[in-house]
């Protein structure tokens, strides 16, 4: 948004020096961005005295002129300019000037005549219309002052980065009502009056002539018009053009020029129609329906959707609502009847319409952030009294008002205490008042030490007592309150389990050599698919993104695998084979399109590759199912979960599992699973190398986490150990034959430990066996023990193992 200051001072009578104003306006929550000087250009064109003038010998059109620029020699300069005399003051750019289109001035020779300069026009300077002659200065000057001192102009432009919540700023006043809220006493807004003059209206009622109809009053809640005869269609005056060319617009015609500026002055945007060119007179405001294309102001034609707001005549469209008028409707040089519009939209219908068909305008920019409602009336007015007075116009008597339900300011109840706290300040009423009507607010005592507080309809953004906080706060400046820091008690508060759950996770495998991805919650639709899950597999029950980033993040995760996996490929694509990576996040689940998606914290990890680097003493060894195995094992154990049950795994439960690779994880019930992925699962995602991958339900994992670590004394006496092979089924799991033994260990209390330490397969033993061979620690707590003491509890714990699973001893 940019504004000058003497455009500004229009409104209010404000004597601060522009670097304090921009100041006090960044503080204030409209940060300015930059402040320039809107005739520094100037600064390179002087004051030139023409001492005299003769006429070029060879043109007729041509003068040679000798000027005093202030240089110690006058300048020799070839004039065109018919209003050239001696002893008059006018501009003069000197070689290495550079003029407004970037003209360069350059020392050159016209029909032999050398030229060391060029007089200037007033529009050669932007400064006025007149190319007929050169600038005329009344007056005494200096020659060599540089025109913008000899002239006293000085005028800056702020350029002002406004946040979206601030559309009241989006607009001269609305920058005015800030400003002036920083002088002492407080300044109001001064409106330009916009009565008409009496010898600009006609007899002639609107009613006569228009109508408009509403038929979508959620999307378009006011719609005001005017109605104007006899209007010439021409050039904006000077002032009028400068005003926009301050401010980046390029003025059109003096019927355009006035909307646009009405627009920067109030905020409020407008448009003009050609009325002879609109079917009944008419203006209906509804959707597009089945309207397919439209055409805009800049000749380029764009597909409607059937919920896009229109203006449309008594038969066709005329207008995108709050976006672009009409290529049908627009105003041409022959134009004679305008009828203006000044209307207030629903902003995420005109977000919405400008974002699908591409166009962004001034008036979109503020329709979107939302435009006074009450503010129609006034802008209306104001358009057409400067169109009147511009095109020599007559107004129509009255104007269009279509407004279904009034509006209803919004009231909010303050209490200064509350405030105070909330603020950390320890302002009056009286001192709250007169900040907050000082932008306008209409504040009343509403007992109890509280304020009711009206807010101006131009303030959409403030809607509770805590925007009312804010405002105070701001205003009164926050460089002015104190800064404080909230108590620390000394005493310290215990960590979340949950974090501290992470964070011990992470430390372990860490320690195991894996590193921690994060990924986007988001991932492709066909993820359920590549891991072939079955249709009423749960993992399928993903929440659908309704604006996503890409069709490869589509939907919220309901596993943390495709994430990895597609960590692995990025990987092995750059020769990174060699991976161990983990990552604990959220899966989510859809349960109802009209709830909230159940989340379930969830650790995944991922190996492939070699299980060390080759060297010159160790081969390459690729990973297997065994390494994530005892992986997985090492992190349970270091969460103090013990005596977790590995089963095999139901292929349908994990379709992504090669067959007999895949395991469950239990602990009185199910936490996880772990297997190797199927070849199938692995051409379909583009890997090229196995992996083997875990998943585990952090909450399941947490219900087994022990609350304290209990610590045992080291053992007095040595240990024994015993081995026991058993020749057994080969269908047998092991873990069947380890747990029998540990429910015998229970009952025996000198036996420490066990584990499997050796299997084998194969001749000479019987197809369909396989030998197990365990070892058996015994200590005591109270004596040494010695091969005797324990020869017949190995004996009785052998031949338990024996009869349970009808094994065999071998000979």
């Amino acid at each position: 948004m940019k504004v000058t200051l003497s455009w500004i001072k229009e409104y209010i009578a404000l004597d601060l020096e522009p670097e304090e104003i921009a100041s006090k306006l960044t503080m204030a929550g409209l940060e300015v961005d930059a402040i320039e000087n809107l005739y520094a250009y100037l600064q390179d064109i002087v004051v030139a005295k023409v001492l005299e003038v003769k006429k070029h010998p060879d043109a007729d059109k041509l003068s040679c002129c000798v000027v005093d620029t202030g240089n110690s020699t006058p300048a020799h300069i070839v004039c065109g300019a018919p209003n050239v005399r001696p002893g008059m003051y006018s501009a003069c750019a000197l070689p290495g000037v550079i003029l407004p289109g970037d003209v360069k001035i350059k020392k050159s020779k016209l029909r032999g005549q050398v030229s060391e300069g060029m007089l200037c026009s007033g529009a050669e300077l932007r400064l006025d219309t007149d190319a007929a002659g050169i600038m005329d200065l009344s007056g005494e000057y200096v020659p060599g002052t540089p025109l913008n001192q000899a002239l006293d102009f000085a005028d800056t432009v702020f350029e002002i980065d406004l946040t979206p919540n601030r559309p009241d700023c989006l607009s001269v006043m609305g920058v005015a009502r800030e400003a002036g809220a920083f002088v002492q006493p407080n300044q109001k807004l001064v409106k330009p009056d916009v009565t008409p003059a009496p010898q600009r209206l006609t007899g002639t009622s609107i009613h006569d002539h228009a109508r408009v109809d509403i038929k979508d009053p959620d999307l378009c809640p006011r719609y005001c018009a005017g109605l104007l005869f006899d209007v010439t269609v021409g050039p904006s005056p000077f002032w009028l053009r400068r005003r926009l060319e301050s401010v980046g617009l390029t003025p059109i015609n003096n019927v355009v020029d006035v909307t646009n500026f009405v627009m920067l002055e109030t905020g409020q945007p407008l448009h003009a129609f050609d009325y002879d060119n609109l079917a009944d007179g008419r203006i209906v405001v509804q959707k597009a329906g089945d309207e397919k294309e439209f055409t805009t102001l800049d000749s380029k034609t764009h597909r409607l959707d059937p919920d896009m707001l229109m203006i449309c005549d008594g038969k066709r469209p005329v207008a995108l609502a709050g976006v672009m008028g009409g290529e049908n409707s627009e105003i041409a040089p022959t134009t004679t009847r305008v009828l203006i519009e000044s209307a207030c939209f629903n902003p995420v219908s005109i977000r919405r319409t400008a974002k699908r068909t591409g166009i962004a305008t001034d008036a979109s920019h503020r329709f979107e952030r939302g435009v006074d409602p009450d503010g129609t009336v006034y802008a209306l007015q104001r358009a057409m009294a400067l169109m009147a007075d511009l095109g020599d116009a007559a107004m129509a008597k009255d104007m269009i008002d279509a407004c279904p339900e009034p509006v209803v300011p919004v009231c909010i109840e303050l209490d200064p205490v509350a405030m105070n706290i909330r603020l950390g300040t320890d302002l009056s009423v009286q001192e709250i008042s007169r900040i907050l009507e000082s932008v306008a607010f209409k504040v009343q005592p509403a007992g109890k030490g509280c304020l009711m507080v009206s807010v101006p309809t131009f303030r959409v953004d403030v809607t509770r007592p805590e925007d009312l906080s804010e405002e105070v706060a701001r205003l009164w400046g926050y460089n002015r309150i104190d800064t404080t820091y909230p108590p620390v008690p000394a005493k310290g508060r215990p960590v979340n389990p949950v974090i501290l759950t992470r964070r011990t996770v992470r430390n372990i495998l860490n320690g195991l050599s894996f590193s921690e991805a994060i990924n986007y919650n988001f991932i492709a639709k066909d993820f359920c698919d590549r891991l072939r899950l079955s249709e009423n597999d749960t993992r399928r029950n993903v929440v659908q993104i309704l604006n996503p980033l890409s069709d490869q993040m589509s939907v919220l995760r309901t596993s943390l695998l495709p994430g990895l996996l597609e960590n692995m490929r990025k990987n092995t694509s750059q020769q990174t084979d060699t991976l161990r990576l983990f990552e604990i996040g959220k899966t989510f689940f859809n349960t109802d399109a009209n709830a909230l998606p159940d989340e379930v914290e969830m650790l995944a990890g991922l190996i492939t590759g070699n299980r060390t680097r080759q060297t010159w003493y160790a081969k390459k060894q690729p990973v297997d199912f065994f390494d994530l195995k005892g992986a997985i094992e090492d992190l349970l154990e270091g969460l103090g979960i013990k005596e977790v049950i590995f089963t095999r795994i139901d292929e349908a439960a994990c379709p992504y599992f090669e067959p007999g690779y895949g395991a469950k994880i239990h602990k009185q019930g199910d936490i996880g699973v772990l297997g190797k992925l199927s070849h199938p699962v692995l051409r379909s995602l583009g890997l090229k190398q196995d992996a083997y991958v875990f998943e585990l339900d952090l909450s399941a994992v947490m219900a087994h986490m022990p609350d304290q670590i209990q610590a045992k004394p080291l053992p007095r006496y040595p240990s024994i150990s015993q081995d026991v092979t058993l020749i057994v089924e080969r269908q047998i799991p092991v873990g069947d034959v380890m747990g029998q033994m540990k429910t015998i260990a229970e009952k025996e209390f000198l036996v420490e430990d066990m584990y499997l330490f050796d299997l084998f397969e194969g001749s000479p033993l019987a197809e369909g066996k396989k030998s197990l061979s365990f070892r058996i620690v015994y200590r005591s707590e109270n004596k040494t023990l010695m091969e005797k003491h324990i020869r017949k509890l190995h004996a009785a714990i052998s031949s338990r193992l024996v009869k349970a699973f009808h094994a065999d001893l071998p000979e």
